[in-house]
């Protein structure tokens, strides 16, 4: 049956479809690519992962790792550049916003969801085994109704927006919820941290890879879905003046990363997203301990470190 036969001859379909062509009619050509290449990146990623079995050699387990770490690392290099070409040529669109919200499901939902499993594998226990897997499907599931949640609530935005996707959250400077990059990395960096040998015995990481991962994704799947506000890294960096703390943030964070590499994944990752959540208790805390004061529903305290 053709596709004409299925919409049928009429003008009511003609009418249908007209619309729908329109929205695709002109599509920016560097964003979208850029934003394809997150998505591949998510992929290659998952095929690398894939890879590893029960009877891999352990340098080729730790190589398998680091290169899908790095990959979706750079998913989330594609993610932020998309955002930035599509503001400086203009061309933020409701296709780009809904591409990078698909792209951004398999490189930041499946891909990591599919490290954890591999993880999971450090386990001899079966049924320890089948617990990873139940919270490596719910960490794609979370992460895909975050995606799914923002497409709701932002429809308006995916137009206006000069970022698109969760680039284009509720508020200018914060996300609700961990953003799914940043629960991705929390996933990959335990995979970097099992992978890299820096002076810890290798069984010591491993045994606390193990029994961290299964909790850390977990957390970081919940966080997801939570209304916890979490500040955007990439407005408050690369847009406009700044004040002098963060200057002093980014100089800490490259410092860490040169001091200690095979370290900087995880604490930056897991620091992003555990401050934002001690953050948000802390304020929470003081809001109910202070009746009188008013903060407003949708903002927090000026806490800094």
């Amino acid at each position: 049956m053709s596709g004409a036969s299925c919409y049928g001859k009429g003008d009511g379909a003609a009418a249908f479809r007209k619309p729908r062509e329109n929205l695709v009619k002109n599509i920016a050509i560097l964003p979208t690519l850029l934003t394809l290449g997150n998505g591949v990146c998510g992929f290659a990623a998952i095929a690398y992962a894939s890879k590893i079995g029960p009877h891999s050699e352990s340098g080729e387990i730790d190589h398998y790792f680091v290169v899908s770490a790095c990959l979706i690392l750079a998913a989330m290099v594609f993610d932020v550049l998309d955002g930035y070409a599509a503001r400086l040529s203009k061309t933020a669109s409701e296709f780009g916003g809904q591409l990078d919200s698909l792209c951004d499901a398999i490189s930041f939902g499946v891909a990591p969801a599919f490290v954890l499993l591999r993880l999971g594998m450090d386990w001899m226990q079966p049924l320890v085994r089948q617990a990873v897997a139940l919270i490596a499907a719910l960490y794609v599931v979370c992460a895909v109704l975050r995606l799914a949640r923002f497409n709701m609530e932002n429809t308006s935005l995916l137009s206006s927006s000069a970022t698109g996707g969760e680039k284009a959250a509720a508020s200018p400077k914060r996300f609700k919820g961990l953003p799914s990059p940043a629960a991705a990395g929390c996933v990959i960096s335990l995979a970097i941290l099992r992978s890299t040998h820096s002076g810890i015995p290798p069984e010591t990481l491993a045994a606390l890879v193990r029994l961290w991962a299964p909790l850390g994704a977990l957390t970081a799947a919940l966080l997801m879905v939570s209304r916890v506000p979490y500040p955007h890294i990439t407005k408050q960096i690369l847009r406009g003046r700044r004040s002098f703390s963060v200057l002093v943030q980014v100089v800490l964070a490259l410092f860490l990363i040169a001091l200690v590499p095979s370290f900087a994944c995880f604490l930056l990752f897991w620091g992003y997203t555990l401050s934002g959540l001690l953050r948000h208790v802390l304020y929470r805390t003081l809001r109910s301990k202070s009746p009188l004061t008013e903060l407003g529903p949708n903002r927090e305290p000026s806490i800094r470190p």
